[in-house]
């Protein structure tokens, strides 16, 4: 049986291979960053972003060395796509925000950004919440439900 890989996962590792500063946080990780993130008021909930960018080496273990570079920081939530008609500028392209990611991101501002990445041709943009809602045609409002 093959194991099929998310586009979301997918995006997460092209974007690292990429060598430009992305990091897959791990849970421990991801508990660090929310700890130090919070020390400076900024509030995060876990599921909001998937990857970090940071500008330098960090040791993400490190509670110590996260606080010393906050500022080289940048949690990002990917929105994946595989397809095929998808351009480089995401035009027409179709996604959900849900509540925590736009909280975080109104909270955040620029330590928080979006990256759209089509994993067919490993094409991606970068845009803060700002940018989202700049570059938006049409917003359309929903609730999910869970029993």
């Amino acid at each position: 049986m093959i194991k099929k890989i998310s586009t979301e996962k997918k995006a997460a590792e092209i974007l690292v291979n990429k060598g430009i500063g992305f990091v897959i946080p791990t849970a421990k990780q991801k508990k660090i960053l929310a700890q130090v993130f919070v020390g400076h008021d900024y509030i995060i909930y876990g599921k909001a972003f998937d990857i970090i960018k940071v500008s330098k080496p960090i040791d993400l273990d490190n509670y110590q060395n996260v606080e010393d570079n906050i500022e080289d920081i940048v949690l990002y939530e990917i929105k994946s796509t595989n397809r095929e008609n998808i351009n480089n500028y995401f035009d027409k392209y179709f996604f959900g925000l849900t509540t925590a990611e736009l909280l975080v991101a109104q909270n955040l501002k620029s330590k928080y950004k979006f990256i759209f990445i089509n994993i067919n041709t490993e094409e991606y943009l970068e845009l803060t919440l700002r940018e989202v809602f700049a570059k938006a045609k049409g917003i359309y409002p929903t609730w999910s439900i869970q029993f």
